[in-house]
């Protein structure tokens, strides 16, 4: 009997330190735990353990994982709760991928006894752990709205992050806390997507960490938005010129038309390119209209060019002429003057001069002044009327023909010598004047400037 109570005692003095080890009260307060084994970050379980036991030295590891935190031995008294963070680092290499169950322990470093407890951990790849996306925005848009969002429970810090698309391309570092959607707004440049149509297009992140890059494909929302923007330009005044341009800002395909109304009068000095599609008249207005169907980014440009110099030149010119008819309507008196050659008996250079004085209207007080040309001497024979006086020393010749009826003629001559001119060249006669009355109106007529060519004696020598 004795022999029985030693043996009995012995085994409970062995039995004891393994009964306290075992005395742990453990909960796990953290779910959904991941390792990205292309990442060097552990997987985090949150654990909280109240020792039921005597105080106790325990040692965490596990046979999964590359290591396992935290490292040596933790103490827990007596009675003692304690919130514990395992963390297990992935094996590299490693070809597991998804969910995996494991077994960790918890060791007594006192009595050398341990616990095994159960965990399950989602392996994934650094890529999966991402979602990109965007808002919808459209061709007014200065921004656009695109995010990222962490799928796991996972805390990833300092992530450089770079937006890829047809739309934009931008940098950005962000941090994200599990299961957090951060927003990033990327201005947008116009010039860069103008001829893109609505739609879905595809949109790259490309997100690196510890060295690692993973590619995540998402989508950018460019919704429908049809728009026509019209700029219009004019310069010149005589040569005037009216720039039209439409341009497609939206991002589908729009109608575009342009129309220029003309009259009757400033359509024949007008140009256009290109040329019209329509060319319509109503009454005394002309419209021409151009249409075209534009893509985004394109422009439907129409010149239209107004010279208004040709009907210009042509109103001076019939305004010159009516000037001019009108001042000879309005003449009391017209001046002819003519001059031909005369053959002197002692060789000398002559030339007849004759005046042929015509009344328009009834005219009195009519005085014809004429001048005789430098170095020239008058012969004493004249014909026709004979002049009032003569001055030499002036070198003016003058008549007084009195009064003159409407249509009434007076015809005079003289003839002018040297013997100091030649005959070679041009020879030309001042103007002669008319000074009258008429309708109690003092007036001038002067008549044309006669001249002499050597050319007009050779053809009659001829």
């Amino acid at each position: 009997m004795r022999k029985e109570v030693i043996a009995l005692s012995i085994f409970l003095m062995i039995l004891s330190p393994v009964m306290a080890a075992m005395t742990l009260e453990i909960n796990k307060t953290s779910s959904n735990e991941v390792m990205i084994y292309d990442l060097n970050e552990p997987a985090t379980f949150d654990l909280t353990i109240t020792n039921l036991g005597p105080a106790e030295n325990l040692l965490f590891y596990s046979y999964f994982g590359s290591s396992v935190y935290p490292k040596g031995t933790t103490y827990i008294g007596s009675g003692e709760t304690k919130d514990i963070q395992l963390k297990i680092y992935p094996q590299n290499p490693t070809n597991i991928i998804g969910l995996y169950n494991f077994d960790y322990y918890i060791k007594s470093a006192d009595s050398n006894s341990e616990i095994k407890q159960p965990l399950s951990v989602k392996i994934i790849e650094f890529k999966n752990a991402f979602e990109i996306g965007s808002g919808e925005f459209d061709p007014e848009s200065s921004s656009a709205q695109i995010y990222l969002q962490n799928k796991v429970n996972f805390n990833f810090e300092k992530l450089n992050v770079k937006f890829k698309s047809e739309f934009f391309d931008s940098e950005q570092t962000i941090t994200l806390a599990p299961y957090e959607k951060k927003v990033v707004e990327i201005k947008l440049d116009r010039e860069d997507f103008k001829k893109l149509m609505t739609g879905n297009y595809p949109m790259t992140a490309e997100i690196v960490s510890q060295k690692k890059t993973a590619d995540v494909e998402g989508v950018l929302k460019y919704s429908e938005k049809s728009l026509i923007k019209t700029n219009e330009n004019s310069y010149g005044f005589l040569v005037n010129t009216k720039t039209i341009d439409k341009e497609n800002i939206g991002n589908v395909v729009a109608d575009s038309e342009v129309v220029i109304k003309k009259n009757i009068i400033s359509r024949l000095f007008t140009t256009f390119s290109p040329e019209p599609n329509i060319v319509s008249r109503e009454g005394f207005v002309v419209y021409y209209t151009w249409s075209k169907n534009l893509p985004p980014g394109e422009k439907l440009d129409v010149s239209v060019r107004t010279n208004w110099l040709f009907p210009l030149m042509i109103i001076l010119l019939l305004v010159s002429v009516v000037m001019v008819v009108k001042k000879y309507t309005q003449r009391g008196v017209v001046i002819r003057k003519h001059v031909m050659f005369v053959n002197a008996k002692g060789g000398e250079f002559a030339l007849k001069v004759n005046l042929v004085v015509s009344a328009k209207n009834y005219v009195e007080k009519l005085n014809i002044v004429d001048r005789l040309p430098p170095l020239m001497k008058m012969h004493e024979k004249f014909g026709g009327e004979m002049p009032l006086r003569v001055d030499e020393k002036s070198r003016r010749i003058e008549w007084n023909l009195g009064r003159l009826e409407p249509g009434e003629k007076r015809v005079m001559s003289y003839i002018v010598y040297s013997s100091k001119i030649g005959v070679l060249g041009k020879f030309v006669l001042p103007s002669a004047t008319a000074v009258y009355e008429m309708e109690g109106t003092l007036k001038e007529s002067f008549s044309n400037r006669a001249f002499f060519v050597t050319d007009q004696l050779r053809k009659d020598a001829d």
